[in-house]
């Protein structure tokens, strides 16, 4: 359970912050506060709650101005660390027009990519805890269209097979990415490049099937949402429910339906993409990771499943580093930000969500927004990047002894 007495206000009283914050320039916000805070950190053991508002504000500031600009309609961010909630913040609209609602801290999310990190990959790896598989195990011994070809299932969980993308056949989505998948099998040696492709998860997600005989949704619903309590996490989520949108096609707009074309035409369920969850869910599971696989005294994941899950793999020597599943160092990791340990790790999704995670820190960050513009991507990588940095600088610091 949250302890809600944790959970920082991010609104300063008024008066107390400048009214000019959102004019000012937000690389001057974090070189000031970067500067600034590890100081401050080290001289309050217990930080006034009117100095910590003030000092959480600049993160509200970094959300306003991408509102502002443009880059999205709006972001819930949770901040934690393996016992309680930090921060929280909702700011703008769930939707694309005036009339949408507010976000609010448990509006529902399609996380897009994540779905390979809080379903897919854990799915694979408690199967491999138990013994059903190996990281070393041939694709085609589950696959057997993929005879004769060098894969294995440590390739498809590091974007190692040399497997790229491709529109699937509506008529047949999942025979289609399994037959393109095993056509392009061996046109470049598995392992010696990363080159990261969602086939990759389709059939790591198909595998949870052939194994269990049950949906991926229904294993993890089983094994992982509903023991961890994780109520509002779902494949096809209630329409009902309070949920964010996204953008697609032409000017389309898709809510509580899976945004990844890919992802729609597998029925909403699929390896990389189709989970929908809010950033108080996602930080239930990631503080099941923190506390090395059990939570509120319940196992979900073994301590050697999360370490080996996380454990780096290096590619490109050493200049592409890879977790199973998660990203570590690679084009991608921008949520890393400038201050997260080399031993952190997170992921992406294409809808404009990200996590990061700092076990040395003891620290995580949950970034979910409505993104709008998703040809600035140099843009939204710096706010998922600077909302990171200025995390590591508020929270992790203050651990440090004086």
């Amino acid at each position: 359970m949250l302890n809600r007495k944790s959970v920082v206000s991010s609104r300063p009283p008024d008066g107390f912050f400048p009214s000019i914050l959102p004019n000012i320039s937000i690389n001057f916000l974090l070189l000031f506060f970067v500067l600034l805070l590890p100081f401050s950190a080290r001289v309050n053991a217990e930080t006034d709650p009117v100095e910590e508002a003030g000092r959480t504000a600049v993160l509200d500031s970094i959300l306003q101005n991408a509102v502002r600009k443009k880059l999205i309609s709006g972001a819930v961010v949770l901040i934690g660390n393996r016992s309680e909630t930090l921060y929280t913040q909702a700011v703008g609209k769930a939707g694309f027009d005036k009339n949408s609602k507010p976000l609010e801290i448990t509006t529902i999310f399609d996380i897009a990519s994540l779905t390979k990190v809080f379903a897919t990959t854990p799915a694979i790896i408690k199967l491999m805890d138990q013994g059903q598989l190996s990281l070393l195990d041939p694709v085609s011994k589950w696959f057997p269209e993929f005879e004769g070809k060098e894969i294995t299932i440590l390739n498809l969980l590091t974007h190692t097979s040399g497997l790229h993308d491709s529109q699937l056949k509506a008529d047949a989505p999942l025979e289609s990415a399994i037959k393109r998948s095993s056509l392009y099998a061996g046109a470049v040696k598995p392992g010696t490049r990363f080159l990261y492709a969602d086939c990759n998860f389709i059939l790591l997600g198909n595998l949870v099937r052939r194994i269990t005989s049950m949906g991926l949704d229904h294993y993890c619903f089983e094994k992982f949402y509903t023991p961890l309590k994780m109520k509002n996490t779902a494949f096809k989520p209630d329409s009902s429910s309070s949920i964010a949108a996204t953008l697609g096609g032409k000017n389309g707009i898709y809510a509580g339906e899976v945004q990844d074309p890919n992802a729609r035409l597998l029925g909403g369920v699929a390896g990389h993409a189709g989970l929908f969850s809010t950033a108080e869910d996602l930080g239930i599971f990631i503080r099941m990771l923190l506390n090395n696989g059990t939570l509120n005294s319940r196992m979900i994941l073994s301590a050697r499943a999360v370490s080996q899950m996380t454990a780096p793999y290096y590619f490109r020597n050493g200049k592409i580093v890879r977790g199973l599943g998660w990203d570590r160092e690679s084009p991608f990791s921008s949520p890393k930000g400038t201050l997260f340990s080399e031993a952190s790790f997170g992921h992406t999704g294409y809808s404009g969500t990200s996590v990061w995670i700092d076990p040395d820190s003891d620290l995580f960050v949950v970034l979910l927004t409505t993104r709008l513009d998703y040809k600035n991507i140099r843009g939204f990588n710096n706010l998922r990047s600077n909302i990171s940095t200025v995390a590591a600088s508020l929270f992790r610091l203050r651990k440090q002894p004086q």
